[in-house]
């Protein structure tokens, strides 16, 4: 089956999830919206734009925040820095897994339970823990919730990569390019990952989707991104008082909504990839 049959049969599959056909519309029409934040944001999102916490207006739509910043042009670039983070982090994560993965699986032996007791230790922590001890150590900060995150999500996907590697190396395949002499180069990149591409890419959502919700909740924190630059974190971090909670929505529950959007629309699109790659499902 050449590459276009096989892209277009899981075109076909992915169709089948109505609900995976439309959250990922919303996702794109989000995700276009936080790329042209600088276009379509009627105001600066670090600014006072008008009177303090304003409820929304023909002027500004969404309301203004306790300084008088327009809330909508916050929500763009905040969903901006949350994607941005949760992708980098993903991009991160899925890099350094796959590597070592792939070495792991295919070397094996001391190579294999070095890098595998690692992960176990690494693994062996309490996720969250981690993250709010790294968060802690380092300077708060976009790029360093970025680099926290990367290198705290990768065990999940060298596990997984290792599998899979296992599993091929004993195919007749793979031990056809082994007895032909075949460089360890070319067999890792060219014929191992190709074949180890799928579960990685569904896998990678769940890490995007958890990504932006551990920013969000570091970012609340006070932890992650720093004020004035907006993420959805913060701008929820305005709602810790109950006279904000329960006088003036505008201030919480649009980003509340919008994340909530974002990790169900990607936990299904995930969802409906897993099934889209498995042949079993035609």
């Amino acid at each position: 089956m050449n590459k276009n049959s096989k892209f277009r049969m899981i075109a076909r599959r992915f169709m089948k999830h109505k609900m995976a056909v439309a959250c990922l519309v919303i996702l794109a029409v989000l995700i276009m919206m936080a790329i042209l934040a600088p276009v379509i944001a009627p105001y600066s999102p670090t600014k006072p734009a008008g009177k303090f916490s304003q409820p929304p207006t023909p002027e500004h739509i969404l309301g203004t925040d306790k300084i008088g910043r327009d809330m909508y042009s916050r929500i763009l670039y905040a969903m901006q820095v949350s994607l941005e983070v949760g992708f980098l982090a993903t991009l991160i994560s899925t890099a350094v897994g796959v590597a070592l993965g792939l070495i792991s699986g295919y070397f094996g032996g001391a190579v294999d339970k070095a890098l595998m007791s690692f992960t176990d230790m690494v693994m062996s922590f309490p996720y969250i823990l981690l993250v709010l001890v790294a968060a802690a150590i380092f300077q708060p900060g976009k790029w360093s919730i970025i680099l926290i995150l990367g290198f705290v999500d990768w065990p999940g996907v060298a596990r997984l990569v290792r599998g899979n590697v296992l599993s091929l190396r004993e195919t007749n395949f793979i031990k056809s390019d082994v007895t032909a002499g075949m460089p360890r180069r070319y067999i890792l990149f060219s014929e191992i990952l190709p074949n180890t591409i799928a579960p990685v890419l569904v896998y990678a959502t769940s890490v995007f989707a958890i990504s932006i919700l551990d920013e969000a909740a570091l970012s609340f924190l006070g932890m992650g991104v720093q004020p004035p630059t907006p993420s959805l974190g913060n701008i929820l971090n305005g709602a810790e008082s109950l006279s904000v909670l329960t006088g003036k929505p505008w201030l919480w529950v649009p980003a509340g909504v919008v994340i909530i959007l974002l990790v169900v629309c990607i936990n299904f699109v995930g969802d409906a990839l897993r099934d889209a790659f498995d042949p079993r499902n035609e």
